[in-house]
């Protein structure tokens, strides 16, 4: 029974950490449509403070912590890493309502801002998933079993 209930809540986990970067990547790819009916976007979100090359490597961290998480969830699960693994959950909620705010500060179109609504969601639900795991994974956990990840859940 316990590693049913493991195995379900590592399956939630990975398809909502799916289903928040393919949300995340077709946020980018909306922004993109005009070019493919020749209009015009703006050529960079940077300012003068900012390079380019900090922005693409803010980009890579920000898709890879997920894709790690889920390679993570699946093959070490252990208490430290659900715990880690909740903080991350909650700092990508936070950082999808920013830039919530900030869109419908600047503006964007309301498509982006229903996308964005629905990125936050998802975010909220990973979270109480999240949570979920660690809470079964505390009150299962063994302090023998602390390092041993095939006998642990989530």
């Amino acid at each position: 029974m316990n590693k049913a209930i493991s195995n379900s809540l590592t399956s939630k986990i990975t398809a909502l950490w799916t289903v928040f970067l393919l949300g995340t990547v077709f946020h980018t790819q909306l922004a993109l449509m005009p070019l493919f009916h020749g209009m015009t976007v703006a050529e960079s979100h940077t300012h003068s403070f900012v390079s380019m090359s900090a922005v693409m490597w803010f980009m890579l961290i920000f898709f890879s912590l997920p894709l790690l998480a889920i390679v993570g969830s699946v093959f070490s699960p252990s208490l430290r890493f659900c715990q880690l693994h909740f903080a991350m959950s909650l700092m990508y909620t936070l950082l999808s309502l920013v830039h919530l705010g900030v869109d419908a500060v600047i503006a964007v179109p309301s498509y982006q801002l229903v996308l964005m609504a629905l990125l936050l969601l998802i975010g909220l639900l990973l979270n109480l998933v999240t949570y979920s795991a660690y809470s079964w994974m505390k009150a299962n956990q063994k302090p023998q079993d602390a390092f041993n990840f095939h006998n642990s859940g989530v």
